[in-house]
Order: structure tokens, then C-alpha cells, then sequence
């Protein structure tokens, strides 16, 4: 079977500093894959590559059998890639059905009513404030406004980066809670975290980087590598 993402021999430099060397890997079709590491491991700097927001210095990124590297962030948003961007960057002067909206703005008009609702029956405080300006919700809210606003879009990947930053325990575990939702439902996604043991344990494989590498491939079961590969000793 054709991967739906793969990332070959990846690397991404700003100056020269080298954030990004030789990453490769491969998504399939309704898997989890997750990004874990230290700060400055690499890992925004590799999503950025995926969606377009980093310009990588070689390598490439295919995607649905299509290279996407060098294309225009809204050309690989179009093609299928979703991303939740770190931070959440929703726009804080529109209400909450506006950045929805904003998030289906490639698809057909009569399918956007139907996805609207679904997302907010999703996301059942989206709908209580579904008229507020965004900017005045909880952070916890808006988290889970970006993740709706990227769901719109119809993705065939999910990609989400750091989406429990600076979020309070109880909305970290509803942020999870989503996403198991979206992998019950056969999603595919790739998500990246610094909470390594609930990102571990959530997806069906794991990336650990570390210098802008992959220092080991994790499952849930691997607690010594996942401690070596994230706390920095030799794997």
C-alpha cells in the first residue's frame, strides 16, 4: 500500500544552522503518528516543511503520490493537509462560525452548513459561543476552535502542532480526548507534542527527535527507549 505521506531524507536550515537532517518517514492511511523531543529538536521545523510554512533545503514531502515540497502553504492546505498550528493563530476579530467558515473556504458551498454542524455538536462550546468574538474565548476554547476550524477543511491529514501549549491539565486531557475521538473515527493523523508519555501512549507509533533527528520509533510499550530517546542518552 502507497503511503499517504512521505517525508524523504528531509532537511531544513535557517542561515547555518541546521534545524532538520535527514528525516524519512512514512503515514499510512487512518494512522497516528506522533512527533515527541526536547525544544529545538526539530519537530515544528519538520511540520513547517510538510505544509509549506518552511522552505526545506533538501529532500522532499509526498503526499496522496503527489511531491508537494515548494508549493505554496494554501496549494497543500487544498490538496488535503490540515494543520493546527502552534499557538492555535485563530483570528481573534472574527467570531467563532466565522473561523469556521474561514477553514472550509475550499470546499463546495452546500457542504459547509452540514460541516458546520457537526463540528459544533463536536465541540458543544463552540456552539454555545458560536456568535462570540473569537479573542474573548478561553485558551482551552480556542484550542479546540483551531482544531474545529482545521476539520472543516475535510482533511485526509490532520497534522497538529503542540495543541496542549500553555493549555491547564483539565483542557490537555479534553484536547486528547478530541483526538481519540478523531482516531476512533479512522482520522489520520500526525500530531506533535513535548508531552511524549501521553503522545506515546495516544498514537500508534512514535518519533522521537533529538538534534533535529529520528533518535527512535516508540510504541506504547517501549518506557526505556522512550526515556533514552527523550532525556537525551544513546539509543
Amino acid at each position: 500500500m502507497t503511503p499517504l505521506l512521505e517525508v524523504r531524507d528531509l532537511h531544513v536550515r535557517y542561515g547555518h544552522i541546521t534545524a532538520v537532517r535527514g528525516v524519512s518517514f512514512t503515514i499510512d492511511e487512518g494512522e497516528v503518528v506522533g512527533i515527541v523531543g526536547a525544544n529545538g529538536a526539530g519537530k515544528s521545523s519538520t511540520v513547517g516543511a510538510i505544509t509549506g510554512l518552511v522552505q526545506a533545503a533538501a529532500g522532499e514531502v509526498v503526499f496522496a503520490g503527489r511531491r508537494v515540497s515548494g508549493w505554496a502553504p494554501e496549494r497543500i492546505a487544498g490538496a488535503g493537509i490540515s494543520l493546527v498550528p502552534e499557538g492555535r493563530r485563530i483570528f481573534s476579530s472574527l467570531t467563532v462560525v466565522e473561523n469556521l467558515r474561514v477553514g472550509a473556504t475550499a470546499r463546495d458551498s452546500g457542504e459547509v452548513a452540514a460541516a458546520l454542524e457537526r463540528e459544533l455538536d463536536r465541540f458543544p462550546v463552540l456552539r454555545r459561543y458560536a456568535g462570540t468574538t473569537a479573542g474573548n474565548l478561553s485558551g482551552g476554547e480556542q484550542q479546540q476552535l483551531a482544531i474545529a476550524r482545521a476539520l472543516m477543511a475535510a482533511p485526509r491529514l490532520l497534522v497538529l502542532d503542540e495543541p496542549s501549549l500553555g493549555l491547564a491539565p483539565q483542557m490537555v486531557e479534553r484536547v486528547f480526548d478530541t483526538l481519540e475521538e478523531l482516531r476512533d473515527e479512522g482520522r489520520t493523523i500526525l500530531l506533535v507534542e513535548q508531552n511524549a508519555r501521553q503522545t506515546v501512549d495516544f498514537a500508534d507509533r512514535c518519533l522521537a527527535f533529538r538534534q533535529g533527528a529520528i533518535a527512535a520509533t516508540l510504541t506504547s510499550d517501549d518506557d526505556s527507549a522512550l526515556a533514552d530517546a527523550y532525556l537525551g542518552a544513546v539509543v
